[in-house]
């Protein structure tokens, strides 16, 4: 062993690493048919709404851990367009492009 990696440090990695496979693996080791209740995969629906809310609206209304104090900011104005054009077209890549689109001019030229 090197120095900095002890004995405890190699068994906490290896035990990590099988509760990984483990948990990750149980419906597959499994040999009969596992069906969620309805209740939970009505829930696992909104899961992915709910991660990216989660990691997006924190980043559009935060800087450094503070909420903006200004209205100076061009990710404000390319959220707002790219829902806006979600809203219209039901697209995601034109949502992606429109809110692009009015983002990183007002990014790199007004330097907001």
């Amino acid at each position: 062993m090197r120095d900095g990696t002890d004995f405890w440090t190699l068994i906490v990695i290896f035990g990590l690493a099988a509760v990984t496979v483990i948990t990750r693996s149980f419906f597959f080791i499994s040999k009969k048919d596992f069906h969620l209740p309805n209740w939970a995969q009505r829930g696992l629906q909104y899961a992915p709404i709910a991660a990216l809310s989660a990691v997006i609206i924190p980043e559009i209304v935060m800087t450094q851990g503070q909420l903006i104090a200004t209205l100076q900011d061009a990710r404000i104005y390319g959220a707002l367009a790219g829902a806006a054009i979600f809203y219209w077209r039901r697209d995601t890549l034109a949502c992606i492009i429109g809110g692009m689109a009015v983002y990183l001019p007002m990014r790199m030229m007004l330097g907001w």
